[in-house]
């Protein structure tokens, strides 16, 4: 849902042309309809309504459809008159009609439309955003293993800065978000830029999205399997392999058991077929596999199994006791 909503504002700049401009082009070609609901309750800069984002779509999109479907009348008049207050033309449409009050018939098209604007603008690339975000918190799980809490914070992207006991963060209006003994919820976003987004309700759980750093390659998603041609051979899968959860080239090298110019060049053909994702970190480059990379892995696993323990569990930071921002 954080994506959903965050890759409208770039459907509607021209900013990060290298990375979005051709899923701009691309999505706007299947938009039907969808932006003119969704351009009234979330402008193109300042507050949308914290129910477009409710925790409950971590368990994923429908259960998120769902929450947002539940919305409490209450709750869904504050936020709407919220935005009013802030953005007096995006309600003053008509638009929003009868959504303020909980009506079934509104609710149901709002829900209509972001599950259709998903499947146009996000669907079709979610196993790129989705590798992007995992190398991500691959990065962070490194450097929460490495040191800690404190070294998890210390590693975020430049627009926040860690100094115990506050996080600070680069934010167009002055605010103050304290935890109370609450952990932090840590998003990694494609699509979010520049700066990160909180929720504006103190009360609901905190979350802290925050743009990941691009590659510099734009979006792509599956129009064919070409590129899947240069993956051959027994070294190479091992070295797929051998990656498992994340590792450096250094790593890999030791690993598959090949010199360090060859663990780069293989890593480079996986790259290029979508199998991995590479970023830096500090002085050296993490390679993780991309949902497509597991997936083929998964397979092979199905047909011919490994010995226990070939693949180790990724980190997966959750919640991280954190103090206030």
């Amino acid at each position: 849902m954080w994506e959903t909503i965050l890759s409208f504002h770039r459907l509607r700049d021209r900013r990060g042309a290298t990375v979005f401009g051709e899923w701009r082009t691309e999505t706007r070609a299947r938009l039907n309809g969808e932006t003119r609901l969704l351009a009234a309750l979330v402008p193109q800069r300042g507050y949308f309504p914290d129910f477009l984002t409710p925790p409950e779509a971590l368990e994923g999109l429908d259960e998120g459809l769902e929450a947002v479907r539940a919305t409490p009348a209450r709750r869904l008049g504050a936020e709407l008159a919220l935005l009013a207050a802030e953005r007096p033309h995006a309600v003053l449409t008509g638009r929003l009609a009868g959504l303020a009050d909980g009506a079934d018939g509104p609710m149901d098209r709002l829900v209509g439309v972001l599950r259709s604007y998903h499947r146009s603008a996000i669907e079709p690339y979610w196993p790129h955003i989705q590798a992007a975000v995992e190398a991500d918190r691959a990065v962070r799980g490194r450097a929460l293993l490495d040191g800690g809490a404190d070294e998890l914070l210390a590693s975020l992207p430049p627009m926040l800065r860690w100094r115990a006991p506050v996080l600070e963060a680069d934010y167009p209006v002055d605010r103050e978000l304290r935890l109370e003994g609450r952990g932090l919820l840590l998003q990694p976003s494609y699509f979010c830029r520049g700066t990160p987004v909180v929720r504006r309700d103190p009360e609901l759980p905190p979350v802290l999205v925050y743009p990941l750093t691009h590659s510099g390659s734009p979006m792509t998603w599956e129009r064919d399997g070409m590129s899947l041609g240069r993956l051959v051979g027994h070294t190479r899968s091992a070295v797929l392999q051998s990656i498992g959860s994340g590792c450096t080239t250094s790593e890999l090298a030791r690993r598959a058991g090949v010199s360090l110019a060859s663990a780069s060049q293989h890593a480079c053909v996986l790259r290029e077929a979508g199998l991995v994702v590479t970023l830096r970190n500090g002085n050296a480059v993490l390679h993780t596999m991309t949902p497509l990379g597991t997936a083929l892995l998964r397979g092979r696993a199905q047909r011919d199994p490994e010995p226990p323990g070939v693949l180790a569990p990724g980190l997966t930071p959750g919640t991280v006791p954190s103090p206030r921002r």
